[in-house]
């Protein structure tokens, strides 16, 4: 019988497994295509990240950028200039979870495939 993990306590982070931590840092619908594109062109600036990214809202993307700056995966650089120039990029940290995210985009590829192979056969079917 699988045992439940006890509940632990790291900063204001509250979890009971490694994953749950894991997805408290990287998960939710921006995270996760912020670091893809960052890991991909290494340093980007706020306005080419909302060109790549046409949804994100203006608010959603600077949150998301500060709670992963947060977590030490992302850094800010701000050049004293006008008008401002700001860069995104990886630290460390953010680079090791680059080859989770390949994992995850050839695992979204091939699903993508799989969709489609499904909806094209449902189709197939139903003209029939």
């Amino acid at each position: 019988m699988v045992q439940a993990c006890p509940m632990q306590r790291l900063g204001e982070r509250e979890y009971s497994c490694p994953v749950e931590l894991a997805i408290q840092v990287i998960g939710g619908k921006w995270k996760p295509v912020i670091l893809w594109h960052l890991g991909e062109e290494s340093v980007l600036r706020f306005n080419e990240l909302r060109r790549i990214m046409p949804t994100v809202t203006q608010k959603m993307l600077t949150r998301q950028l500060r709670e992963l700056e947060a977590d030490g995966l992302v850094h800010r650089e701000v050049y004293a200039q006008v008008p401002p120039k700001v860069e995104y990029s990886l630290t460390p940290v953010g680079k090791s979870v680059m080859p989770i995210m390949r994992d995850l985009c050839q695992w979204g590829r091939d699903f993508e495939s799989r969709l489609k192979a499904h909806l094209a056969q449902a189709a197939d079917e139903a003209a029939a």
